[in-house]
């Protein structure tokens, strides 16, 4: 296949990079802090740990690992907090002791933690203590789970006054912390303490070994872990360090990170800007828009990545006026379409173009990507960057020529191996030639850029994350007032898409908002549907009898029928 693509890369980006420049993400880690030691590696809330800090406390967390917990190559820890300084110093830690990050999603609700932990046999789990009682729920339900608990509460990292001002506040005044209780849970400055004092050994890790398990859905509604190995995410960060190599100068980029490391695009983005030396400002809740601006306003930021809603949220607020953009170089877009009307907002308030860029969990997750040097926004996802390839293919995975729509696919060295245990669900997603399916539908230009005009699966995204009608569905039909049920996206100007359902009622009685309760007991936020409709007559059905959702999409819905919902959303 030719890569027509390469003729118009931009000046000074690489068909290829060198993939095997480290062999591991430890030695990326190791580089960085020995080349930029004293400069600030990391901040959240106001404070600050240096390159030569990340090393020590990484290097601490890694030995309490091995050496207190006994842990082994290959065993896996969960990670379930929200951006903090002690995420990048567990997750550092972790690889660097030779084991194997599992990101967890902190708003999870008891169901979907169990069904990840017990999924990919966790031996242990760093946690924020304000989401201890969900982890508690789940040791109570299945005592056979054996998982060590290291807890951490958010001021952990922060110098010794404000450490304790910020934990008391958290706990005690704003009451954010519900009451738990797990026996034998170690805090985490505790760990911190007991692996100073014991020695790293370094395990030998190649580009085979895996790193992440980074869990994504699948349109059965069970989430499914993608094996990410040392050799896929420093591909990707080869190539996105290639891809912006011209703009951005190692050691000086501010990058600003309001959406969560547990989230595939900014854990790998961090990566990125990790390897260049860049201050990384860590945003804890980026729905806190008075603090989300205050960091803006604070710190002269350089870079800065978010999905379409959170961009839009930042333009509607007011502060955002006064935000100085003028050290503003590149701002990226990932994990949902930019709206035309965000992409000229922002255009005409900052003066820079969102670019925007197209990936899965399965990819690590960046091959497609607009060039940083576009003027404007483009209505397409870009060109393969660096070492990918991408073509479309029709359904018997045959190639189509330029302009001629099928299924976008991919190859490259930061494609996954397989699926965690689920060899049959790895053999779907993979052609006989290698070929990963995207299950987005598109075409290629003549100038080797692609562009998405449906999707092939059901696939709903609320602001950047997958939600999975399957797995919503059976949610809702645990309800003993559901007949049937059927999960669809619906289109919402904030979000991109909302959750919507359409019931048949077996108890006549039943309401929106007893439903929705009941889903928000199942379901994390995003997922809960903020539209309800209710229908009298069967949902229509195939002659084997699986519910069309696509029908439903298309047909109208009866006057009245649906409500919109206010469920928070990303």
């Amino acid at each position: 296949m030719e890569r027509i693509w390469l003729s118009h890369y931009p000046p000074g980006v690489p068909g290829d990079v060198d993939v095997h420049e480290f062999a591991s993400l430890r030695e990326v880690l190791l580089s960085s802090c020995q080349r930029f030691g004293e400069l600030p590696a990391y901040s959240n809330m106001g404070a600050s740990i240096t390159y030569a800090e990340l090393d020590r406390l990484s290097r601490d967390f890694g030995a309490y690992l091995q050496n207190s917990l006994q842990l082994k190559k290959g065993d896996r820890v969960a990670l379930m907090m929200p951006n903090l300084l002690q995420y990048p110093v567990a997750l550092f830690g972790t690889l660097r002791a030779g084991l194997v990050v599992v990101n967890v999603n902190p708003q999870y609700t008891p169901p979907e933690l169990e069904h990840q932990l017990n999924d990919s046999g966790a031996v242990a789990i760093v946690v924020l203590e304000n989401f201890a009682h969900t982890l508690q729920q789940v040791l109570e339900r299945n005592p056979a789970l054996n998982l060590t608990v290291i807890t951490t509460e958010v001021g952990d990292l922060f110098p010794l006054v404000k450490e304790l001002l910020t934990n008391v506040v958290v706990k005690y005044l704003k009451h954010m912390v519900p009451q738990w209780k797990i026996a034998g849970a170690t805090g985490f400055n505790a760990a911190l303490r007991a692996g100073h004092r014991q020695d790293l050994r370094e395990v030998p890790l190649s580009h085979d070994d895996m790193a992440f398990l980074q869990y994504t859905g699948g349109t059965t509604g069970v989430a499914k872990g993608a094996v990410l190995t040392h050799g896929n995410l420093v591909a990707n960060v080869q190539q996105m360090a290639a891809w912006m190599a011209r703009d951005l100068v190692d050691g000086k980029e501010v990058f600003v990170c309001p959406l969560p490391l547990y989230h595939v695009y900014a854990l790998t983005s961090s990566l990125v800007f990790l390897k260049l030396g860049a201050h990384t400002i860590l945003v804890t809740n980026p729905r806190d828009m008075t603090a989300f601006i205050h960091d803006l306003s604070k710190y002269p930021f350089t870079t800065i990545i978010a999905v379409n809603t959170l961009y839009r949220a930042l333009l509607d607020a007011p502060e955002f006026a006064d935000v100085d953009t003028r050290a503003l170089k590149m701002t990226s877009a990932g994990g949902m379409a930019v709206q035309r009307v965000v992409a000229e907002r922002w255009k005409q308030r900052t003066g820079g173009t969102i670019i925007e860029g197209y990936g899965l969990t399965e990819t690590s997750p960046v091959v497609i990507a607009n060039p940083l040097d576009s003027m404007e926004w483009r209505e397409t996802i870009g060109m393969p960057i660096p070492s990918t390839e991408a073509t479309i293919l029709d359904e018997g995975d045959e190639e189509l020529p330029v302009g001629e729509v099928g299924e976008i696919c991919v190859r490259g060295p930061q494609v996954m191996p397989r699926y965690w245990n689920l060899p049959i669900e790895t053999g779907k997603v993979f052609t006989r030639d290698g070929w990963l399916r995207t299950g987005d539908l598109g075409f290629m230009d003549a100038r080797g850029y692609f562009k998405i005009t449906d999707r092939k699966k059901d696939v709903i995204v609320v602001s950047g994350f997958k939600v999975f009608p399957n797995q919503v569905e059976d949610a809702v039909a645990l309800h003993p007032g559901v007949v049937e049920v059927a999960a669809i996206g619906e289109f919402d100007e904030r979000s991109g898409e909302v959750v919507k359902i359409v019931v048949v009622r077996k108890d006549p009685a039943l309401t929106e908002q007893a439903l929705l309760e009941h889903c928000r007991q199942h379901l994390t936020g995003y997922k809960v549907p903020r539209i309800v409709e209710f229908r009298s007559e069967p949902l229509p059905k195939s002659n084997i009898g699986k519910i069309l959702r696509r029908q439903l999409r298309r047909a109208p819905a009866p006057a009245g029928a649906g409500t919109m919902v206010d469920t928070p959303v990303p």
